[in-house]
C-alpha cells in the first residue's frame, strides 16, 4: 500500500497533542512527523491538522481518516497476534497407544505442515480425565462408558477382520483352521467376538498371547499367525502390503470417538477435529466391504 508508513505517522500523531509528541512516541524527529504528514495531504488533496496554540489539532476530515486508521490498524495487530499465538500453538492430545503408533503419528507432520497447530501426544487407553496434565482432547475406543460431563463426537465405525502377513498366509495354505489364533490381553475376546459375528467355527488350533494389541498386530505383520485387525490401525499396512485381511470387515459395533468438555469453542480444538475426521473418512466403509472374501 502507497504511503503505508505516512499512515502510520499521521495514526500516532492523531493521538498525541503536538508533532514533538509524537516524534518521541515514533522515535523520530520532528522535523520527520511534519513531513510525513504533508506527504499524506498531498496524497489524499486534504488538510488533517490545524495548529492551535501550541497543539495541533484533527481537522473533520482527519477525525474521519483516524477513525478508519483505527480499524486498520487494530485490524493488522489482531492478526499478527494470532499468527504469533498460532505459531506457538500446541494441543495436548491423550490417544490409545496402538491408534497413536499404527495411524495417528505417521499424519500428524501434515496436520503440523497445514496448521502449524503442535499436537503433543500422550498414549493411554479408557477413561479420561480432560485438563488433567493439560489434556484437552482424548480419541478413544467407545467400549468404556464415557464420563457423561463430556462430548463423545464419533470419528468413525469400527471394523474388525483377520490380518496376517501375505507369507503366512501363503504357508497355511488359506486355511484358517490351522493357523495360529494371536490374541492381546488388551482385547482378549477379539476372536471369539468376530467368530461368533461371522457365525465361523474352528475346531483346535494353537494360540499365541500378548501383553499389548500393538505388539499382536506386529507378531501378524512378522509373520507369526493370525490377528484381528481394527480399522484404521491395519489400513496403512494393508495398503503397503504387509499385511492382507483375507476375509475383509465386518462393523465390530463399536467406534471411534474424540473426547471434549461440553460445549468447547477452542478453535485449535476445532481445527485438530475437522482435520481428524477427515482423514479417518478417507476410506469409505465400501472399500473396506470390498476387501471380503467367503469364508471357511
Amino acid at each position: 500500500m502507497r504511503h503505508l508508513k505516512a499512515f502510520y505517522v499521521f495514526h500516532i500523531t492523531a493521538d498525541s497533542s503536538s508533532y514533538s509528541d509524537a516524534a518521541e512516541k515514533l522515535h523520530i524527529t520532528h522535523g520527520a512527523v511534519s513531513k510525513q504528514i504533508k506527504l499524506l495531504e498531498q496524497y489524499l488533496s486534504q488538510v488533517l491538522f490545524y495548529k492551535k496554540g501550541r497543539n495541533m489539532l484533527l481537522t473533520t476530515e482527519g477525525k474521519l481518516l483516524k477513525q478508519y486508521t483505527n480499524q486498520a490498524f487494530s485490524a493488522l495487530s489482531n492478526g499478527v497476534n494470532t499468527l504469533m499465538k498460532k505459531d506457538h500453538a500446541h494441543l495436548s492430545v491423550s490417544c490409545e497407544p496402538t491408534l497413536t503408533m499404527r495411524w495417528l503419528m505417521p499424519r500428524l507432520a501434515s496436520f503440523y505442515q497445514q496448521t502449524g497447530i503442535d499436537v503433543r501426544l500422550s498414549t493411554a487407553g479408557g477413561p479420561v480425565t480432560l485438563n488433567d496434565d493439560d489434556i484437552s482432547l482424548a480419541i478413544r475406543r467407545d467400549d468404556f462408558e464415557i464420563n457423561p460431563d463430556y462430548t463423545a463426537h464419533s470419528l468413525t465405525p469400527e471394523y474388525v477382520g483377520p490380518v496376517t502377513s501375505p507369507e503366512y498366509w501363503s504357508k497355511i495354505k488359506d486355511d484358517l483352521s490351522t493357523c495360529t489364533l494371536l490374541h492381546s490381553n488388551t482385547r482378549p475376546t477379539a476372536w471369539a467376538d468376530w467368530l461368533t459375528a461371522t457365525d465361523t467355527y474352528l475346531s483346535e488350533t494353537n494360540e499365541k498371547s500378548f501383553e499389548h494389541f500393538y505388539f499382536c498386530l506386529q507378531a501378524a505383520s512378522d509373520g507369526l499367525g493370525v490377528a484381528i485387525g481394527s480399522y484404521p490401525l491395519v489400513i496403512d499396512d494393508i495398503k503397503s502390503g504387509r499385511l492382507i485381511a483375507p476375509f475383509g470387515f465386518i462393523d465390530s459395533g463399536h467406534r471411534y470417538v474424540l473426547i471434549s468438555q461440553h460445549h468447547s469453542c477452542n478453535p485449535l480444538e476445532q481445527e485438530f477435529a475437522t482435520w481428524l475426521e477427515s482423514e479417518l473418512v478417507k476410506l469409505q466403509p465400501s472399500q473396506i466391504e470390498d476387501q471380503r472374501s467367503p469364508m471357511p
